[in-house]
């Protein structure tokens, strides 16, 4: 291929190892054009000194192929726990084409045990990052499989140390059982020589789950599918291993900022959302200060792809971040590079004070991804040499294409691209240095079939990012961090995307004079808990444990707290632990959508809140320094009270009600029910508003508390709701209501009194609407009750015939045809209608109390008010808000 600046050949070689399909070659570099035409080697690679004086590393791995197929094997950035043998680490004495590369890494499994059948060694290396003086490489390694071994018995995923100018290598944790201990990938270097990386050991996590009289385990991810990584820091020789994140899901690719904050790509997969995916967050080393930067709403921002994810942050030159775009599941490995202003824009498209605008730029535009080819080839990884000339090392694989008849592979061109003479080629991901202002790139290792190159870093010193000391917490806050505690403040719930949504302001629903308390919409704010899922070897149970629908997995609630009369919150909240927040009404039912973004905070610390979000709604949320500011500026004065409130709750310039009554009377802390009492009434307010409470104890069922717990609320205190155990015995409460005179009964009100489908004498009946709430399992699911299944499920209409409950059927309107479209008669000539069963809609519904009807029955005006005490309700609400499932906890739920 000729260009104007100079012209090249670029040659395929063959693998050194067998692979499966046979050799092409390449026939041109058309699929270079975009690249301005050209692919130059015009300019000598011995004028630069940043290509012939740094070494690089890179991984060597062979394409894999499905033996019944013969298809590449995808790729899963779900499961960081995926082993990819026949990987191998390379040291190249400099970025030059022609420059000597070794292995520095087959020395660590030396011994017989370690080779295949075929002599090979089979191990697989991942997630290379330089130490800040160039002389260290960190990297993630996994030693062959075991043959014959089980799973669990096969080997982790392990953090290895190379020094160049010593030549050694050496495990960073060198205790075998430690190491063994969680699978660790993705490493990074701190500025204080510790070491950050992502991890499935989930130390703290662990010993919360003791506290909940749980057994110590690894938490699955949210899809289920394999242990959740989060990110863990250790010391240089691998001490101190400590957990500072708590996602539920994949926090990965932690990446140290030139601030000393870590930015790494998270898994927002709470509840399992639409749409959800890996984004950029950041969080201070100590674990404090977690916060989202980029990309949720972002993962359609590469056009004809779909769920592109946000991958390997990397600096670069210009302050922005480098990141790699692709979905989760890959066959052809293949990337979009781009970099993203993560100081100006919180989305591709979205600036964080709301605008729009441009964020997010392709290096190289119209390249191939998820499968769709494209002239300018596909790049997978990348890596800055942040040496201010805007170039990159990446892994470049030209558009190749196989001649059906032939099986002769060819480069690409736009006609057969178009033709269905040529199917996709496997890709040859060679090394590339790629320089963007010119357009240009050329080999650094040159591509060989079967074989990918991958993850190529240049060993060159950088300056040293700053350091953030561990944070100290003093005052009430840092008491409270003693006890394991942290503090969420909200200023107001009633700022909804800096819209204020109160009727007449924030102000006068503050005010009980003129906003009296039973009409203020937000009450109360519930503290809930995922619960982490053990894998089959922990505890194997059937799927049906969740219940309708496995949407929210399983759920705990950490407590309740009052919101204030001007909407704010401030109230302490378990640290260490990942946790989502609901504004309830007066009687504990959640208003707004579902919270599905997990929030955490460290002992003592203080997550600052402006107010509410609507998922729907674009606006920038969930990052401090973007979005609208707060609409509540707080007080306006400094040592009066509020308009009409006790003198005694004097405020301090711009504070919030919750804070004023934090600084007098202590930070708020969570309790087990919904209590309220007047606190804030002054003179004015007259006759003073009644204090009531929502309690367990007024429960003539078991409560979903320990004893323990009903004594004294801890950090360690779960609510756990299940079905069979608490919301199904309200069914068989004696209700009958008596004459106090007589004692004899007047009414019964005892749901399975009506709501069965049998009489007293035991002869079958309809139930009193469609709803059966008696005893015993389903029909359709053993492992739940009937009443669960009837309560959640969609059903039939049925009726007595003949002393059997059968589902009722009602003419449709129209009549049985034959195949020439002619009604089929009975034996009596008459046309025979189709019959089809009358549907009963469930009661209930997993999206919340306040989305089912059940709970309609029991309002002001409903036909069965005040058949169920207000406890009862509120524990039906809460059970009803955080997704009805029949297990909360899956040590409830029987053994598969």
């Amino acid at each position: 291929m000729s260009s104007g600046t100079g012209s090249v050949e670029l040659e395929i070689k063959p693998s050194l190892e067998k692979i499966r399909r046979p050799a092409g070659l390449l026939a041109g570099l058309g699929a270079l054009l975009g690249l301005s035409g050209c692919l130059s080697g015009s300019d000598s690679q011995q004028a630069d000194p940043v290509v012939v004086e740094n070494p690089v590393a890179y991984v060597e791995r062979p394409l894999l192929f499905d033996e019944n197929t013969g298809a590449l094997v995808e790729d899963n950035l779900a499961d960081p726990t995926a082993f990819r043998p026949g990987a191998r680490l390379f040291l190249k004495a400099s970025a030059a084409a022609g420059a000597d590369a070794r292995d520095i890494a087959s020395r660590a499994f030396s011994g017989p045990e370690f080779l295949d059948d075929n002599g090979q060694l089979r191990y697989d290396v991942k997630g290379l990052h330089v130490s800040q003086d160039g002389s260290r490489l960190l990297f993630a390694m996994r030693a062959p499989e075991i043959e014959d071994a089980d799973e669990e018995d096969q080997p982790t995923w392990n953090i290895w140390e190379y020094d160049v100018s010593a030549d050694s290598l050496q495990r960073i944790i060198a205790s075998d059982v430690t190491a063994r201990a969680g699978q660790d990938v993705a490493p990074a270097y701190l500025p204080d020589g510790r070491i950050v990386f992502s991890s499935t050991r989930q130390r703290i996590s662990k010993a919360v789950l003791l506290d909940e009289g749980k057994p110590q385990y690894s938490g699955l991810e949210e899809d289920g599918d394999s242990p959740a990584f989060v990110l863990h820091v250790m010391d240089a020789d691998g001490q101190n291993i400590e957990q500072i994140t708590f996602n539920q899901s994949h926090d990965l690719d932690p990446m140290v900022a030139d601030d000393g904050t870590i930015v790494f790509s998270r898994w927002d997969n709470a509840g399992q959302t639409r749409n959800n995916g890996l984004n950029l967050y950041r969080v201070n080393p100590d674990g404090t200060g977690l916060d989202y930067l980029f990309g949720r709403h972002s993962h359609d921002s590469v056009p004809e792809a779909t769920g592109i994810q946000y991958l390997q942050p990397r600096k670069t030159d210009n302050g922005n971040l480098l990141v790699q775009l692709r979905p989760f599941e890959s066959d052809d490995y293949a990337s979009v590079l781009a970099e993203v202003d993560v100081e100006q824009f919180v989305e591709a498209s979205l600036r964080i004070d709301g605008s729009e605008g441009s964020g997010q730029r392709s290096l190289v535009p119209g390249v191939g991804l998820d499968g769709q080819l494209s002239l300018k080839g596909s790049y997978g990884s990348v890596s800055p040499l942040l040496d201010g000339t805007n170039r990159y090392l990446a892994s470049w694989t030209p558009c190749r294409l196989r001649e059906i008849a032939t099986d002769r592979i060819v480069n690409c061109t736009e006609d057969r691209l178009q033709s269905e003479e040529y199917q996709p080629a496997e890709p040859v991901y060679g090394l590339w240095l790629l320089d963007v202002t010119s357009e240009t790139q050329r080999p650094v290792v040159s591509p060989v079939e079967g074989i990918q190159f991958d993850e190529a870093v240049l060993m060159k010193a950088r300056p040293l990012e700053g350091f953030i000391p561990e944070s100290q917490f003093t005052g009430d806050a840092g008491a409270l961090g003693d006890d394991g505690y942290g503090v969420l403040h909200i200023r107001s719930v009633y700022d909804i995307d800096g819209v204020d949504t109160t009727p007449a302001g924030i102000e006068v629903m503050a005010d009980p004079v003129q906003t009296p308390p039973n009409q203020r919409p937000a009450r109360f704010l519930r503290l809930e808990k995922p619960v982490a899922i053990p894998d089959d070897n922990v505890r194997d149970f059937d799927n049906s444990a969740f219940g309708r629908s496995r949407g929210q997995l399983m759920r705990e609630i950490l407590g309740y707290a009052p919101v204030e009369p001007d909407g704010s919150v401030k109230v302490a909240v378990p640290a260490n632990v990942a946790f989502a927040i609901s504004v309830l009404d007066e009687q504990g039912r959640r208003i707004g959508a579902r919270h599905q973004n997990w929030l955490s905070v460290r002992p003592g610390e203080t997550l600052e809140c402006k107010g509410c979000h609507n998922p729907n709604n674009p606006t920038p949320h969930g990052r401090p320094d973007a979005g609208p500011a707060s609409v509540w500026g707080g007080a306006t004065t400094t040592g009066i009270p509020f308009l009409n409130t006790d003198p005694a709750l004097f405020t301090d310039m711009g504070e919030t009600m919750a804070e004023v009554f934090a600084r007098i009377n202590d930070i708020r802390r969570p309790a087990p029910d919904l209590l309220y009492a007047d606190e804030w009434s002054g003179d004015a307010v007259d006759p003073k508003p009644e204090s009531f409470s929502l309690a367990y104890a007024d429960l003539r069922t078991p409560k979903p508390i320990s004893e323990v717990c009903a004594a004294e609320w801890a950090p360690n205190c779960r609510i756990v709701i299940n079905y069979e155990q608490h919301i199904h015995p309200l069914w068989g409460v004696n209700r009958e209501v008596l004459d106090p005179d007589t004692m004899a009964v007047v009414d019964d009100y005892t749901c399975t009194g009506c709501h069965t489908n049998s009489d007293a004498a035991g002869m079958q009946q309809v139930p009193a609407g469609q709803l059966d709430l008696g005893d015993g399992p389903s029909p359709d699911e053993p492992l739940h009750f009937k009443a669960y299944r009837e309560l959640l499920f969609p059903d039939n209409e049925q009726e007595l015939v003949n002393g059997a409950l059968v589902d009722r059927q009602v003419d449709s309107g129209e009549v049985l045809m034959d195949e020439e479209g002619n009604p089929i008669l009975d034996a009596n000539g008459n046309e025979q209608p189709i019959l089809v069963t009358v549907p009963v809609p469930a009661s209930m519904s997993v999206n919340g109390a306040r989305a089912s009807r059940f709970m309609e029955m029991f309002a002001e005006g409903g036909s069965h008010r005040d058949f169920l005490t207000r406890a009862e309700l509120r524990l039906i609400a809460e059970w009803l808000d955080i997704g009805g499932q029949y297990f909360n906890n899956p040590f409830d739920a029987p053994e598969d």
